[in-house]
C-alpha cells in the first residue's frame, strides 16, 4: 500500500456508497459524503487512478438467467514447491467457470468456487482439469443447495476504521 494516497473518512464513504450502488450519480454521491460535486468527482478520479476501484459490475440474479449449480471444491497439490503452486494458478485460470481461486491455510491448498450448468457439466470440467496434469493430488466437491445469503459487498467503513 506503499505509495498509494492516503483514504480519508470522505474518500472511504465515497468507496462505500459505490459499492452499494455503483450508477449512483455524482451529484447523489456527492450529497451522500458531503461534498459538492466538482469536489466529489475529482475525489472519485484520484481514487479510480490509484487502484483503489478495480471495476464497475452488475449483479444479477443468475437463477432468474439460468439454471446452474455453484460448486466449492477443495483441492490438494501433489507437491508443495514454489512452481507447482505457479503451473496450477497458472493453468486454472483457464477455466470460464471457475469464479474464484484462494490459496488457503489448513488442511488443504486451494479452495475454488465454479458456478455451472450441472453436476454432469461439473464433472466433465473437473475430469478435464484431472487430465491436464497440473498436480492436483486430491479434491473434494461441495454442491450448493441454497445461498442463504451473498452481501456482494464488504464492510469498508469497519475495515478501514483505525481504532
Amino acid at each position: 500500500m506503499d505509495g498509494l494516497p492516503k483514504l480519508d473518512r470522505i474518500d472511504i464513504n465515497i468507496l462505500a456508497q459505490i459499492q452499494q450502488n455503483a450508477r449512483l450519480a455524482n451529484v447523489d454521491l456527492a450529497q451522500a459524503v458531503g461534498l459538492s460535486p466538482s469536489p466529489c468527482l475529482s475525489r472519485l478520479r484520484r481514487l479510480e487512478k490509484a487502484g483503489y476501484i478495480a471495476s464497475y459490475n452488475a449483479r444479477f440474479h443468475l437463477s432468474k438467467l439460468v439454471e446452474h449449480i455453484t460448486v466449492f471444491t477443495e483441492v490438494t497439490l501433489n507437491d508443495h514447491r514454489r512452481e507447482d503452486f505457479i503451473k496450477f494458478e497458472a493453468d486454472i485460470r483457464r477455466y470460464e467457470a471457475l469464479q474464484e481461486c484462494h490459496l488457503v491455510s489448513g488442511g488443504y491448498d486451494y479452495l475454488l468456487k465454479f458456478v455451472i450448468k450441472n453436476v454432469a457439466r461439473y464433472q466433465e470440467l473437473i475430469e478435464s482439469i484431472l487430465e491436464r496434469n497440473i498436480g492436483i493430488e486430491k479434491y473434494f466437491s461441495y454442491i450448493v443447495i441454497k445461498t442463504v445469503f451473498d452481501r456482494g459487498s464488504v464492510p469498508l467503513k469497519s475495515l478501514l476504521n483505525n481504532s
